[in-house]
């Protein structure tokens, strides 16, 4: 769907539910029938979440259209957002909904505003959004991390992101997921995230490693070392237990897997390290060694 066309679709759903419910025609004229375009409309919507005693509607407004005006490829993002809740979430019945009342799309939102202030030399603004997004969505997403478009978080309570992740396109995760560092460290620290992974509720990815492109991390999740492309890891710590059916599991949003022969189909693709052996191979041997 056009950009345009995304935005139709929206007016439409809003005046309709306008129509339904009486009571929030007033909030859905003033934050999308009287708006000129999605901008701002979102603009708008996020600046009437974040106001606080620091800062108020009326500059965060302000700031936000401007920092999405100076960079067009935040509304392509806010497009394509749009579109992967549509599109993965059974609970989404339209595009106004994510706009409206998902808070997990809303700090994704909120977070791009403050990465481009962070891109642009203005920490201190910058810092100052990630606390506010924080407090407001209860997502925390460090300004420097860079994350894609496509995106979707699904309920998105207690998600952190470090100053240092990376998050590629078509990426979906859900509520609780960490992708911190482990310790102390400096530099280079979090973790960096394939095209099209999935990550299931309350996972802890940790460290500086590569979860490879179409992956998936079953939910509750220790993830300490690198994933192998197009694998499925769950456990604590994690391993691979599996491989997901599809190219991109973070577009079919399939939380279950079954166990395989994964360590037959390890060797076979060279995941295994050269001379380690199978732990079932392992274990017959232990089995079969003479004791005195």
């Amino acid at each position: 769907m056009t950009s345009d066309a995304i935005w139709t679709e929206i007016l439409l759903e809003a005046e309709r539910d306008a129509v339904r419910e009486p009571i929030l025609s007033g909030f859905l004229h003033d934050a999308i029938l009287r708006q000129p375009s999605l901008e701002t409309a979102l603009a708008g919507l996020l600046a009437a979440k974040l106001d606080g005693p620091v800062m108020s509607a009326i500059p965060l407004r302000d700031l936000i259209l401007g920092a999405i005006q100076c960079d067009p490829e935040i509304g392509v993002a806010v497009r394509a957002d749009l579109q992967a809740v549509m599109k993965r979430d059974p609970a989404c019945r339209g595009y106004s909904q994510p706009l409206l009342y998902f808070k997990g799309f809303q700090a994704i939102q909120a977070y791009r505003v403050a990465h481009f202030y962070w891109r642009n030399g203005r920490e201190p603004l910058a810092l100052y959004l990630q606390s506010r997004i924080s407090e407001i969505f209860a997502v925390d997403i460090h300004p420097g991390a860079r994350i894609g478009k496509g995106i979707m978080f699904d309920h998105a309570t207690s998600v952190v992101i470090g100053a240092t992740a990376v998050v590629e396109d078509d990426f979906s995760m859900l509520h609780e997921v960490t992708l911190g560092g482990t310790g102390r460290e400096g530099g280079d620290r979090h973790p960096k995230i394939g095209r099209g992974v999935m990550i299931g509720a309350g996972a802890k990815v940790l460290g500086n490693i590569k979860v490879g492109q179409g992956a998936k991390i079953g939910a509750g999740s220790v993830v300490l070392h690198d994933v192998p492309p197009h694998s499925t890891v769950a456990g604590v710590p994690a391993k691979v237990v599996s491989f997901p059916p599809e190219s991109f599991p973070a577009l079919e949003m399939d939380q279950s897997f079954e166990q395989v022969d994964v360590f037959g189909d390890l060797d076979a693709v060279g995941v295994l390290a050269a001379g380690e052996s199978r732990p079932d191979t392992q274990d017959r041997r232990a089995a079969e060694a003479p004791r005195d």
